[in-house]
């Protein structure tokens, strides 16, 4: 449950218009609607308290869901706090505080470029039960080699970089990587129920990851102009996989985290303001600038920058909705999304933030990315004239 503390008594309150976040609200239950989406659950926030809450389908309010890549936000903004202590530069290289990681050429990889994906390991292997084995995660660390030179290019790393960053904040802070974002992070921000990983006793309340509709053909993408997205490892079955206990119970750091729509939202308000409602400090301004800031724009598969700053992607030019972004966002609006259509971004323009999520992964692609686009040209329109 979300602290009343953070909820707003009505959308006006927070300078929401309450005739543009019904759009919103209308658009997050199609899919529901139409039989596509088991389930669906978003909320916006502003001014660090939810405008809105809703939930469609087969789950309710109290339910949590699995945010997956969302969860790279958090694990980087534990990076943040690290550097923010003194304690980790960008420009150091991995190995030198991971000696078990700088075999196989990775010797040259530094902690930026495992914060923007060009490390040069995407595919590496790791298996969720190993987190706890510390010696035989350094075991993997060792063992994974390079799929291209280190800081070449860019290639989506959709776990491996964060297992390496949460090693860092583990070894730089003496502190268990879990712990940390608990201590330094849910606490702080009053998000009781920010998971990362979830206590079995909560399992209850998450629903259950489900794959719906039909995916494309090659025929189809060729129609649209756009190559076949390449094989990776976020397969169904590897999401499927977190439908377990064993996976629940592990803080995956590139995407095991479990919550609410609301929770992420609001996590997202931390970073827009740097601290809670009526809080203290927890991010520093200019960690927040430094975090934000974009460090390359390799291009993605299909030719479009990516913006990658520490961890996150920021929207940037016209071509945002193309990064996960609405056509409304501003150029400054920052964010990760999630595998299977979850969304979550903070906007410093306007204060406004987004947490969407859902149980029922469209295997449709193209449906999911303009599902994603459609919910936050709303929600980034959301502010009240004037405001």
């Amino acid at each position: 449950m979300i602290d009343s503390q953070f909820v707003a008594a009505s959308p006006e309150d927070v300078g929401i218009d309450s005739e543009k976040l019904d759009a919103l609200l209308m658009r997050a239950r199609k899919e529901v609607d139409d039989g596509l989406l088991p389930a669906c659950q978003v909320a916006i926030a502003r001014h660090g308290k939810i405008a809105a809450l809703a939930t469609f389908g087969n789950a309710t309010d109290e339910s949590l869901f699995n945010v997956f890549s969302s969860t790279k936000a958090i694990t980087s903004a534990a990076g943040w706090l690290v550097m923010q202590d003194g304690n980790l530069r960008l420009d150091e290289r991995v190995a030198d505080i991971v000696p078990e990681f700088g075999t196989n050429g990775k010797d040259k990889i530094t902690v930026e470029q495992l914060f923007t994906h060009t490390a040069g390991f995407p595919h590496a292997p790791f298996r969720t039960a190993e987190w706890f084995d510390h010696k035989r995660r350094m075991e993997r660390f060792s063992e994974w080699t390079l799929n291209w030179p280190v800081g070449s290019r860019f290639e989506y790393h959709p776990t491996s970089s964060m297992y390496v960053i949460a090693e860092l904040v583990e070894r730089r802070s003496d502190i268990a990587f879990h712990d940390f974002v608990r201590e330094r992070i849910s606490k702080p921000l009053g998000l009781a129920e920010l998971f990362l990983p979830c206590p079995v006793e909560q399992h209850h309340r998450i629903a259950p990851v489900m794959h719906v509709g039909e995916p494309l053909t090659e025929k189809d993408y060729a129609a649209l102009g756009i190559p076949m997205p390449p094989v990776t490892e976020v397969t169904e079955d590897a999401l499927t996989a977190f439908n377990s206990t064993e996976t629940r119970l592990t803080p995956v750091p590139g995407g095991g985290g479990i919550m609410s729509a609301a929770t992420l939202a609001l996590f997202y308000q931390g970073l827009l303001n740097g601290r809670a409602l009526g809080g203290k400090e927890i991010w520093r301004r200019d960690t927040l600038n430094t975090a934000t800031t974009v460090r390359n724009t390799f291009p993605d598969l299909l030719g479009t920058p990516v913006n990658r700053a520490l961890g996150v992607v920021v929207a940037g030019d016209e071509r945002r909705n193309a990064r996960g972004f609405g056509h409304t966002n501003s150029p400054l609006a920052f964010g990760h999304d999630g595998a299977g259509g979850q969304v979550a971004w903070g906007d410093p323009a306007t204060g406004i933030s987004l947490g969407y999520c859902t149980n029922g992964h469209d295997r449709n692609t193209i449906r999911q990315a303009r599902r994603g686009i459609g919910l936050s040209s709303r929600a980034a329109s959301c502010a009240a004239d004037g405001e």
